[in-house]
């Protein structure tokens, strides 16, 4: 046999060879990522402590897609008809770990109403955040739009009573849920801004940063006083110790919300219960009605204030903001 020969064999074994055994590498690879990642969705989808069922949607439109999550109370009867809280997340959290951080479903649990969870996909934020800021090049609109379609589906498909929907949010959330509120103020009962920023503050990541910091954007805000003036009723809820989110944050929303009304700032009260941080809230009224109200925290960093302390931005010596944010809302059903 011809050395050429040979080697041709010698070559095809091995061509051969090292097909199979990459096959077998590729196959086992394929096992421990494929194993990994049930484990992950495991984890993921282990819905929050209560009773009440825990379920996972998907809203897909021209800006793309993003799963929620939606709480829905035991034993709803025949033909009733529940509120809806529509609870948008911070950044570093997800549905799940801020469902059972602010310990909502709980609570929706014995005030009877449904919680929709929209949930920020990682492609489109690594750090999970809301980019509510990003509105000079549409991706903000395109992920508020999302949440909307999430909101239409949920109405759709679940008894909910499409006069009584509040949002609320922390951090990016909180300034995404303005944001709605902003296009969408008519389909609102009540906003709530847990340590964010106001609408119109910033339009790029830089210009967010610097909001962050308190330092106010030159652009024109996203709306005129004229249709501000239909914009619902506003809570803040701040931490004045939160170095992430400067609490001037705060009142320049409540003041933006107080200007377009024409209200004026109430005496301060100073609320505290047993242990928990106190509170300097004040209202903003005109005519009789509140425009908004700013609760600031004394001693409250950039965390759910009264959320569960083993979960990341959560604070169980603040008062309990979950509380606050349903009492809030249902004055505003009420009405």
């Amino acid at each position: 046999m011809s050395k050429h020969l040979r080697t041709s064999a010698w070559a095809r074994v091995f061509q051969r060879s090292f097909a199979k055994a990459t096959r077998r590498v590729v196959k086992s690879a394929t096992r421990a990522v494929v194993k990994s990642a049930k484990r992950a969705i495991v984890v993921r989808s282990s819905p929050p402590p209560g009773a009440g069922n825990w379920t996972l949607g998907v809203a897909a439109g021209p800006a793309g897609v993003r799963r929620f999550r939606l709480y829905r109370p035991p034993d709803i009867g025949r033909g009733e008809r529940l509120p809806l809280l529509v609870m948008l997340h911070g950044c570093g959290q997800d549905a799940n770990g801020f469902a059972t951080s602010t310990r909502m479903n709980r609570l929706a649990m014995r005030q009877r109403f449904l919680v929709l969870y929209p949930e920020q996909d990682r492609l489109a934020n690594a750090q999970g955040c809301w980019n509510w800021f990003d509105t000079a090049s549409g991706r903000a609109d395109g992920e508020a739009a999302l949440i909307m379609l999430a909101i239409d589906q949920v109405c759709l498909s679940q008894p909910v009573d499409g006069r009584r929907i509040a949002i609320a949010g922390l951090s990016a959330g909180a300034s995404m849920a303005a944001l709605l509120v902003t296009r969408h103020p008519a389909r609102f009962r009540a906003l709530v801004m847990h340590s964010g920023i106001p609408p119109g503050t910033a339009h790029s990541p830089l210009s967010a940063l610097g909001a962050m910091h308190g330092r106010r954007g030159t652009r024109p805000l996203v709306a005129t006083p004229l249709s501000m003036v239909a914009w619902p009723p506003l809570l803040v809820i701040h931490g004045d110790a939160d170095h992430t989110v400067a609490p001037k944050n705060a009142l320049a929303a409540v003041q933006l919300w107080a200007a377009a009304a024409g209200a004026q700032a109430a005496t301060v009260r100073r609320v505290q219960r047993g242990q928990r941080y106190p509170m300097a809230v004040t209202d903003y009224r005109c005519q009789g009605r509140t425009v908004a109200t700013l609760a600031l925290v004394g001693g409250l960093a950039h965390a759910w204030s009264g959320g569960l302390t083993s979960k990341p931005f959560g604070d169980g010596r603040g008062p309990d903001a979950s509380a606050m944010i349903w009492a809030f809302a249902a004055r505003q059903f009420r009405q």
